[in-house]
């Protein structure tokens, strides 16, 4: 089945909505866009189609009613444009579901709730008994609270993370722009790009940064970016235009689709590659980096002391460490089995040296994932 018939197809869908696409700045929330895209996503609903929806766009409503001209600049307003804005978005969901009598549901998060395990777990339980109740779960940032230290950066990365949170078959971007271009769609010639099947397809596009003027955050570039971390753990991905919303979540042949390029990851390996919050690092030498990263995960080894050769970081049993390899590189991430202060007595020993309390894995293999050099998502230039 080809990445776009996937998208079609797919009986668990993530649909991703940017505040451009359904707000400006002097008016607020645009309510003919919303409800264009909710009849949308409510067709493609009634078809049996489990549906998620990250929606930007808390900040930008909240501009008109606050008196804002534009989105403000000091993280204060920011949060409390998101306050004020977050409850005319959810109302103005609940208002336009209610037309095709769908319940919908609002789920808020920060980083802090993914990025430990027990918060992850909880999420992914409150969405799967959400789904289970014929709920459509809409999904932001929470941006009143949010600060620079524990912000997910973008919606469109929210949405890749969520995708895999809920084991979506696929994801949808929507955005104000119809595709991905070959270049700056303002540039006369710049062509959509149908197919993209590794991100090194992308190697010259050159992507404009949203206008000065924008209520978004994301662009295109985070789009890419997005689409290069869903598409890497096996969820094909589609960006098209929120004006096509009907045909991108019908069987339209719109936008650009991203193919998988690397196998799907169980929700734990997931976590600890994309999600899990670091405490420190262990480094490597060039054997242990060849074993804990080589073949396939059913293969891989773990790491045993004699292939550490240092650690730096404040951790317990039980963290997430990166691993890291001779020349400072990141190779791996996994769960540490003993502490830091525990460390300096195990790095470069033989198991047969330790004591028998200490002889056991560093990190057992069930516990890593490998991290790897993955293609940029974007080409260094950008279009001004």
């Amino acid at each position: 089945m080809s990445a776009r018939s996937t998208v079609q197809e797919a009986r668990r869908l993530v649909v991703k909505v940017g505040s451009s696409s359904l707000t400006s700045v002097s008016g607020g929330l645009d309510v003919s866009r919303l409800d264009a895209l909710v009849d949308a996503v409510a067709a493609r609903a009634a078809t049996g189609t489990q549906v998620i929806l990250v929606s930007s766009g808390a900040i930008a409503a909240g501009l008109a009613p606050l008196g804002l001209s534009r989105r403000p600049r000091d993280l204060a307003t920011q949060q409390a444009a998101a306050s004020v804005g977050q409850l005319h978005l959810t109302r103005a969901y609940a208002d336009a579901f209610a037309r095709h009598e769908r319940v919908v549901g609002q789920v808020l998060l920060t980083s802090h709730d993914v990025v430990r395990r027990a918060p992850y777990r909880n999420a992914q339980r409150t969405f799967e008994r959400l789904l289970g109740l014929g709920v459509v779960p809409v999904v932001n940032e929470n941006d009143t609270v949010a600060t620079d230290e524990i912000r997910f950066g973008d919606n469109d990365r929210l949405a890749a993370l969520v995708a895999h949170i809920v084991g979506a078959d696929a994801l949808v971007l929507l955005s104000d722009v119809e595709g991905v271009y070959d270049d700056d769609p303002r540039v006369p010639g710049a062509a959509m790009i149908d197919e993209v099947h590794g991100m090194a397809d992308l190697a010259a596009v050159r992507v404009a940064k949203p206008g000065a003027t924008s209520v978004g955050t994301g662009g295109m570039a985070s789009k890419l970016a997005a689409a290069d971390l869903a598409s890497g753990a096996g969820v094909p991905v589609l960006v098209a235009g929120a004006a096509n919303a009907a045909a991108a979540l019908g069987p339209g042949d719109v936008g650009t689709v991203f193919a998988p390029t690397g196998p799907r990851l169980s929700a734990r390996r997931f976590w600890l590659r994309h999600m899990a919050g670091s405490r420190g690092r262990l480094h490597l030498d060039d054997g242990a980096v060849q074993a804990v990263t080589s073949g396939p995960a059913t293969t891989r080894r773990s790491l045993l002391a004699a292939g550490i050769t240092g650690s730096d970081g404040d951790f317990e049993a039980g963290d997430v460490v990166e691993l890291v390899g001779p020349r400072g590189e990141t190779v791996a991430r996994g769960v540490v089995a003993f502490d830091s202060e525990e460390m300096p007595e195990l790095v470069g020993r033989k198991t047969r040296d330790l004591a028998p309390e200490q002889r056991r894995e560093v990190v057992h293999a069930d516990d890593l994932v490998p991290v790897g050099r993955r293609a940029s998502a974007v080409a260094a230039t950008t279009a001004p």
